[in-house]
C-alpha cells in the first residue's frame, strides 16, 4: 500500500466526508465517511458511520463504529461497538467488547472475550472464545477452543481439534451462572478429537469423541474413541 502521499484524515466533532485514500483515519467524535475508504489506520473513538467498503491495514474500534459494506483488514480490535452489515476478511479479529457481522467472517485467527454474532458462515484456522456467541451458518476452523460465560450457538462446528468447557469457577463466574446458562447449541459437530461440556447437539461425529457432564446429544458417530460422563445423555452411539 503506497501511503508516501497520502495525508490523514481527523473528524473530531461532527463531520464528514466522500472516503478515498488515507494514511491515519481517526473518528474522534461523531463522524461519517459516504463512500469507500483505503488507509493504513483506522481509529474509531467516537461515533462513525462508514457507508462504503473499508481496507485497513489497521482497525480500532473503542467507540461505536457502523460498517455499511465489507471490510477488509489485517488486524481488527472491537472494544466498544462494531456492526458490519456485509462481510468481514480480517487476519487476526479480537473483541473484548460487542462484534455484529452480518454477512461472513474469514479469518486466520480469531479470539473472542466479549459478544460475538455472526450472520453467516464463520471460517478460522484458530478460534478462540471466552465469552457469548451465535453464528447463524458454519463455524469451521481447524482448532475451536470455547470457554463459555453464557449461551453460544452455531448452526454447524467443524474442525480437527474441538473442545468445549464451562469457564472456570470463580466468584464471578458463579455470579454470572446465575444470569446466563452456560450452555452450546449445534445441530452438527463433526472433527478428529472432540471433547465436550454443557453442549446440546443432534449429531457428534470424530474419530475420538469425549462427551463431558451437562451435555444432551441425539447420535454420536466415532472410528477409534467414545467416552462418556455420567452426567451426559446421549440417545446413541455408534462405531463407524
Amino acid at each position: 500500500m503506497d501511503t508516501k502521499s497520502r495525508g490523514d484524515l481527523v473528524i473530531n466533532g461532527f463531520g464528514a466526508s466522500n472516503g478515498g485514500q488515507f494514511r491515519v483515519v481517526a473518528l474522534n467524535g461523531r463522524g461519517t465517511i459516504n463512500s469507500d475508504l483505503e488507509c493504513m489506520e483506522l481509529d474509531c473513538n467516537g461515533s462513525g458511520i462508514l457507508n462504503g467498503n473499508v481496507i485497513s491495514e489497521k482497525v480500532k474500534v473503542n467507540g461505536n463504529g457502523r460498517f455499511r459494506g465489507n471490510l477488509e483488514a489485517q488486524n481488527l480490535s472491537i472494544d466498544g461497538s462494531a456492526r458490519i452489515d456485509k462481510n468481514l476478511t480480517v487476519e487476526k479479529l479480537k473483541i473484548s467488547g460487542k462484534g455484529t457481522i452480518g454477512g461472513r467472517v474469514k479469518s486466520e485467527e480469531i479470539k473472542i472475550e466479549g459478544t460475538f454474532t455472526v450472520g453467516e458462515d464463520c471460517e478460522a484456522e484458530i478460534f478462540k472464545a471466552e465469552s457469548q456467541f451465535t453464528i447463524g451458518g458454519l463455524l469451521n476452523a481447524d482448532q475451536v477452543d470455547i470457554k463459555m460465560f453464557g449461551e453460544c450457538k452455531a448452526k454447524e462446528i467443524g474442525g480437527q481439534t474441538i473442545t468445549v468447557k464451562q469457564k472456570g469457577s470463580s466468584l464471578v463466574g458463579h455470579l454470572l451462572k446465575s444470569f446466563y446458562k452456560p450452555q452450546l447449541e449445534a445441530e452438527l459437530i463433526e472433527g478428529d478429537k472432540i471433547e465436550l461440556e454443557n453442549t446440546t447437539a443432534k449429531i457428534v461425529r470424530g474419530n475420538q469423541v469425549s462427551i463431558g457432564p451437562n451435555c444432551q446429544i441425539g447420535l454420536v458417530e466415532y472410528t477409534e474413541e467414545f467416552s462418556m460422563d455420567k452426567k451426559a445423555v446421549v440417545a446413541e452411539n455408534r462405531k463407524i
